[in-house]
């Protein structure tokens, strides 16, 4: 199983940016796929972005073209650059990862978007 630490989280204004890493226990360019999920207080998770072993991505529309999801083959690393944060966007983050049947969860990290 794919142990996956996040990092990156903090407190922004609105309009602001953070960089989320997740740095995984393997080599990421052979994962089936990995995903980066958010848990708002008090509410469900929701899925944010997808990036697979063939480097295709996909966003929720709620993120799409304001987020970036991308990886470091050589880091193991994945992140999620994210821009022009709203309040909505308040969080914990959590990266996941497939991997032929296994799943895995990072700890997650807070992202708090307030003026």
């Amino acid at each position: 199983q794919v142990q996956l630490v996040e990092s990156g989280g903090g407190s922004v204004q609105p309009g602001g940016s953070l960089r989320l890493s997740c740095a995984a226990s393997m080599n990421i360019s052979s994962i089936i796929f990995m995903d980066w999920y958010r848990r708002p207080a008090g509410k469900q998770r929701e899925w944010v972005a997808r990036i697979t072993s063939g480097g295709t991505t996909n966003y929720a529309d709620s993120v799409k073209g304001r987020f970036t999801i991308s990886r470091d083959t050589a880091k193991n690393t994945m992140y999620l650059q994210m821009n022009s944060l709203k309040v909505e966007d308040t969080a914990a983050y959590y990266c996941y990862a497939y991997h032929y049947g296994a799943k895995s969860w990072g700890q997650g990290t807070q992202v708090t978007v307030s003026s």
